[in-house]
């Protein structure tokens, strides 16, 4: 009964706020990026929240937990300095300041108008759609094996409601609504995480009891080093490596992530969201792979089938937490519902402003005022959740493996796209449009090869989707000024025009201060 009350009460909060939103969301603008008007604890609380899912909380901590133990904080600790500090800084102001002289509400409209030329833009909306589906539907993943362990629920129903429910508070209140469900989806994550870890450490006789038992773990088939899931970087610390740079460094070239940065409405809200999103990260990631490293603790309520524990990394957080008193696990649903459809809220307002912006207006529908506009877009948020749907319970309930495989390089195929042509965009004038080409095509090709049967042509270390999504990004950082290099020189008019909204005069230049 609790938990059942907790979750009507969550979800209709959730509705109501985006009912409430209604009015700012009658525009373009107002949908999208809700008039960039958005203050550091709501923009903050957003990022936070659309880069942490249950991908993170029971896939990602369980699986790299168990491979690395305790070292796996620091892809928590990478996530907060790389991923949130660093992105803020480095991105924060700068897409703020050139997004809006350039009148572009999403990253392909971006490309379209910082390199010139409608090509560019429609390649990348393509990325996007290619692989932001399947990463949609991947956020349904942890939430079967939680649902199985608190409620005697079909899984099937659990997405439909949770995806319809996401729907109606995004169609009503577009940008500014889901903002606002992310902070209170915030709080929940919050103060869920340090109630878990509390009570998780707790069963094992405190943190001292615990790291101590965790030393004593010992697995040959990953290494025969005494200690090594309780050190300091773990059994195998290069593979972790890539962790830490994929799911860190990569935030800096997701659509959904960088769109943040659009909306927010000044340079007071850039400092401080940067302090908030930070800490934000430090407590959800750091927690979430804190607690994941403690996993092979909980190993004797496992059974090992084909070398995972229950067969799947999945299983280990749901076991983990499967002793916990009712209430924490109401706690627990409840956050990991809110991890996912604060992500889940972001992904496909991302897809159908994209899609309906970069594709269809002026190509395929010429003529759109901008309440046709929010309409179209209306309809795909219900078309992509519906996909989503459909994707994840395919996933669930038959042997289709190529639609996980396409969710676990979605991210690296993604960042490796975007991550360089935005930044060197923002930064470099000598950047050019050919360059973008060759790193969109390497890229997404290199990822899709990794889930080909030609990936055993590739170096063993680049197999695995984590390390080849890192190495894309990385390449990509070399890509861009090489080709840069090689290619005419991009347009000057065109150039001058994109950087000059960073000579404009507020008290400062505006490379130094937004006006607010």
């Amino acid at each position: 009964m609790i938990k059942f009350v907790l979750l009507v009460a969550f979800f209709a909060v959730m509705v109501g706020i985006g009912l409430y939103c209604r009015k700012n969301a009658t525009d373009v603008n107002g949908f999208v990026l809700g008039g960039r008007a958005v203050g550091p604890w709501l923009t903050a609380f957003a990022y936070g929240t659309s880069y942490f899912s249950a991908v993170v909380f029971v896939g990602y901590a369980g699986q790299f937990g168990w491979k690395y133990g305790i070292a796996a904080t620091w892809a928590g600790i990478g996530n907060a300095l790389i991923g949130s500090l660093m992105a803020w800084v480095i991105l924060g102001r700068r897409t703020r300041i050139m997004t809006q002289h350039l009148n572009s509400a999403t990253m392909p409209e971006f490309f379209g108008k910082r390199f010139g030329g409608n090509s560019l833009k429609i390649a990348a909306s393509v990325i996007i759609f290619i692989f932001l589906i399947p990463y949609t539907a991947s956020l349904y993943n942890g939430l079967s094996r939680l649902f199985g362990m608190a409620f005697n629920i079909d899984y099937s129903i659990c997405v439909i409601v949770m995806a319809v429910l996401t729907g109606v508070y995004v169609i009503a209140g577009g940008y500014m609504a889901t903002a606002i469900n992310d902070f209170i989806q915030g709080v929940i994550m919050i103060f869920g995480i340090c109630a878990v870890i509390a009570a998780v450490i707790g069963s094992q006789g405190g943190l001292m009891a615990a790291l101590d038992g965790l030393a004593q773990v010992t697995d040959e088939a990953v290494s025969t080093t005494p200690g090594v899931f309780n050190s300091f970087l773990g059994p195998d610390p290069i593979n972790l490596l890539g962790v830490v740079l994929l799911t860190s460094l990569g935030t800096w070239g997701l659509p959904q992530m960088v769109q943040k940065f659009y909306a927010i409405k000044s340079e007071g809200a850039i400092n401080k969201g940067t302090v908030i999103s930070t800490a934000f990260a430090f407590i959800v990631a750091g927690g979430c792979y804190f607690l994941g490293g403690f996993g092979r603790l909980f190993s004797d309520k496992m059974e090992m089938v084909n070398g995972l524990p229950n067969g799947s990394y999945d299983s280990v957080i749901p076991t983990m937490l499967s002793g916990l008193p009712e209430l924490l696990i109401a706690v627990v649903v409840i956050l990991v519902l809110s991890a996912s459809m604060s992500t889940l809220s972001s992904l496909v307002l991302t897809s159908s402003s994209t899609l309906t912006l970069d594709l269809l207006k002026g190509h395929v529908i010429k003529d759109m005022d901008e309440k046709k506009q929010v309409r179209i877009m209306q309809g795909l948020i219900v078309v992509f959740i519906g996909i989503s749907v459909v994707l994840a319970i395919i996933q669930y309930k038959s042997s289709v493996t190529f639609i996980a495989q396409l969710m676990g390089v979605s991210w690296g195929a993604l960042a490796g796209a975007f991550l360089a042509p935005f930044l060197y965009g923002l930064y470099w004038k000598k950047a050019t449009k050919a360059a973008c080409w060759v790193n969109f095509v390497f890229a997404t090709v290199f990822m899709l090869l990794v889930i080909s049967p030609a990936k055993t042509a590739l170096p063993a270390l680049l197999q695995s989707p984590i390390n080849a999504g890192a190495f894309c990004m990385i390449t990509g950082l070399i890509i861009v000024p090489v080709v840069s290099a090689l290619t005419p020189k991009p347009e000057a008019k065109l150039v001058d025009d994109a950087f000059s909204c960073y000579e404009q005069r507020v008290t400062v230049r505006q490379r130094e201060a937004l006006g607010d």
